[in-house]
């Protein structure tokens, strides 16, 4: 038993997922192309910011690792990667701040 969640070795279960429901495992798979587009208004290098942003937020450790190794290759930068991580960080602390605001309406109701 792995000591920690996060266990690369994990990584292995995601084919056995497609085995099991291939339609939907599908689906999720075709929903990564939409980051490396090529061809979309949006630039690869910003697509590729966007999907960092959304990893540091939702706290995807494989999912930042594979963008972190796009970006580098897309030619991002060190600053350009700490300053994404720190937006993602600061609209993910605005979510916290208006959801105690939402809870002191709950409280004021109860």
């Amino acid at each position: 038993m792995a000591d920690h969640y996060h266990d690369p070795a994990d990584m292995r279960f995601i084919k056995e997922m497609g085995k099991l429901a291939p339609t939907e495992f599908n689906a999720w798979l075709n929903l990564d192309k939409i980051v490396g587009r090529e061809d979309g208004a949006i630039p690869r290098k910003y697509r590729e910011l966007i999907a960092l942003a959304v990893a540091c937020t939702t706290q995807c450790p494989y999912c930042i690792e594979a963008h972190v190794k796009a970006l580098k290759a897309a030619g991002a930068t060190r600053e350009e990667i700490t300053e994404c991580s720190l937006i993602a960080a600061a609209l993910r602390a605005g979510g916290a701040a208006t959801h105690g605001a939402m809870a002191l309406k709950f409280f004021d109701k109860a």
